[in-house]
């Protein structure tokens, strides 16, 4: 559990979450009252189409601890992250993705790993020995593959980036969601990649996850991958060739 007097929240992007938001936000807010005394939920509407809004709006006015950010423009899940870390006003903030296919209960053990290892960082990982994964084989894949590279090039200590789950100390995620420029699928790596720069501590969680998409590929095409990897070496450009995040910091 959160320690007393330190504020946890969870900031939770959606677009087009429509028939589902509802349930999954007051469910969150069921799961909260046991991990923390005092918590929000920061629900980003990434320009959805449907009736997501609506929606959120009607869980956040039976609940106060729901708070709405409205982007009129679908920009991405990384610009809807910046948005809400922008918002949130926790010690410690988690990022959760809308489907709940990681349930938030999961989060309990994200905080107990941040203490016990005092960690700066907490992430889900599928590759963790005790993570229990139903997930489509292409997108293991996929997965391994990109883990490969970003072993190559970031020497990043961790087995997955691209989960959603994650768990940050605020001041070093406030920090680094200035700096970030992926508004799309390569923002993790981003993310990770300058706090990994700057030397703070990332510890791996294992999860237990479901896809629940029909798709199998998520909402992912072909062409996204492209734009994965070309994001993920514009990443390593600024990183390690113009020093970028050096002179941001």
């Amino acid at each position: 559990m959160i320690e007393m007097g330190k504020k946890l929240s969870v900031v939770m992007p959606g677009y087009n979450e429509g028939p589902c938001i509802y349930v999954n936000l007051l469910e969150t807010v069921s799961v909260l009252h046991g991990l923390a005394n005092d918590f929000e939920i920061v629900f980003v509407n990434d320009g959805s189409r449907d009736d997501t809004l609506q929606n959120a709006q009607k869980a956040a006015e039976e609940c106060g601890n729901i708070k709405i950010v409205h982007c009129e423009t679908n920009n991405g899940k990384g610009n809807a992250l910046k948005e809400g870390v922008e918002a949130a006003s926790g010690d410690y903030i988690a990022f959760l993705d809308a489907d709940l296919d990681l349930h938030p209960s999961q989060l309990k053990r994200f905080i107990e790993i941040m203490q016990e290892e005092d960690a700066d960082v907490v992430i889900a990982s599928k590759w963790h020995a005790e993570s229990q994964v139903n997930y489509p084989l292409r997108r293991k894949i996929m997965s391994f593959c990109y883990y490969m590279l970003l072993v190559v090039l970031f020497r990043l200590n961790v087995r997955d980036t691209q989960t959603g789950l994650k768990l940050f100390k605020a001041p070093i995620i406030k920090r680094v969601m200035r700096m970030i420029l992926v508004k799309r699928y390569a923002y993790d790596i981003e993310v990770l990649a300058i706090i990994n720069h700057m030397k703070y501590k990332i510890v791996d969680a294992p999860i237990t996850i479901n896809f629940s998409r029909r798709d199998h590929w998520g909402r992912m095409r072909l062409s996204d991958v492209y734009d994965v990897v070309n994001d993920t070496l514009a990443v390593f450009y600024r990183l390690y060739i113009l020093k970028y995040y050096n002179c941001s910091s």
